[in-house]
């Protein structure tokens, strides 16, 4: 691979529960366990911050491929879930991703093409593929 953009961030305190900062600043997050895993839920997770980051990173690899295609994404977006769980062949935890996608604008054939090739374009697809389940689902699509 040939690095374009290094991204660096430090995480310190009790790792869920505590802080995480970028280098330059721009992000600096309290961390906190969500309720459901036991946790006080006053600051955000590493799985939100993921889902995030996969949301858009899943929405611009769309828009590139869109622009290319011409078509038109006109109110587009992209959702992401990721679940955290206990590992049902050993022991410790995993993660499953979810993406919902809404492209009112473009027929259900032209939608299908244009994630099927996001996919295969995008860094957090690629990182997944293989070692996470990620399951897409386009919502809504034009009439």
């Amino acid at each position: 691979m040939k690095t374009l953009y290094t991204a660096e961030a430090l995480a310190s305190g009790e790792g869920r529960d505590g802080n995480a900062q970028s280098s330059d600043g721009k992000l600096n997050v309290t961390l906190a366990s969500p309720v459901e895993l036991g946790g006080n839920g006053e600051g955000t997770n590493p799985e939100q911050l993921f889902a995030a980051g996969y949301a858009a990173c899943f929405h611009s690899a769309l828009r590139l491929v869109a622009r290319k295609e011409g078509a038109d994404l006109t109110d587009s977006a992209v959702a992401a879930k990721i679940h955290f769980g206990a590992l049902a062949d050993g022991p410790g935890y995993g993660l499953a991703a979810e993406l919902e996608i809404a492209l009112p604008a473009v027929d259900r054939e032209t939608a299908e093409a244009l994630v099927a090739r996001a996919h295969q374009i995008c860094p957090y697809s690629n990182a997944t593929r293989g070692n996470i389940t990620v399951d897409i689902k386009i919502l809504e699509v034009a009439a």
